[in-house]
């Protein structure tokens, strides 16, 4: 009975052995500021931007000096012309929220131009990740960039050199 048991732990000990899971890490930010396009994308995201908080700076001065002026000129002023000044303040403002949601906004101008600009270079670190993972036979790949947290990752698991050599990036 004994030694069933001792043989029975000793298979089961060689199968949890034989079923290690293979892991690697990697850092998408390193590997994404070492691609080229992905500079140049990020510096015409951040000129859209400029543009974009721009034309908003513009409107809101526009609608502060419309604000001003108000009320300066509020008491002179009869109440239907307050109501028309208020309605005209009240519309600007509105637009200027508009235009804020549209430029800023989620699904707005600036996440459409980082999907149409970004996105095609972040797929294709994914791809390359991904061969790795089936070429090496890496079970799991973690980011340590964003979003999970890793306290301590040996450097030699680290693989963000290997993804830049899949991208041909050197």
């Amino acid at each position: 009975m004994k030694k069933a048991l001792l043989i029975a732990s000793c298979f089961l000990l060689i199968a949890f052995a034989s079923n290690a899971q293979r892991y690697a890490v990697i850092d998408s930010k390193y590997i994404l500021e070492k691609v080229p396009q992905y500079k140049e994308a990020q510096e015409k995201l951040d000129q859209f931007s400029m543009q974009w908080q721009q034309e908003i700076d513009q409107k809101q001065t526009a609608v502060d000096k419309m604000l001003k002026d108000f009320d300066a000129e509020q008491v002179m002023l009869s109440d239907e012309l307050k109501k028309k000044r208020e309605d005209e303040i009240f519309n600007k403002e509105k637009e200027l929220r508009d235009l804020q949601r549209k430029r800023f906004g989620f699904e707005g101008d600036l996440f459409k131009k980082r999907q149409e600009l970004i996105k095609p270079i972040q797929d294709r670190v994914y791809n390359a990740v991904q061969k790795l993972a089936v070429d090496k036979q890496y079970d799991f790949i973690l980011d340590k960039s964003e979003g999970i947290t890793v306290i301590f990752a040996d450097p030699k698991l680290d693989r963000s050199d290997d993804v830049l050599r899949n991208l041909g990036v050197k």
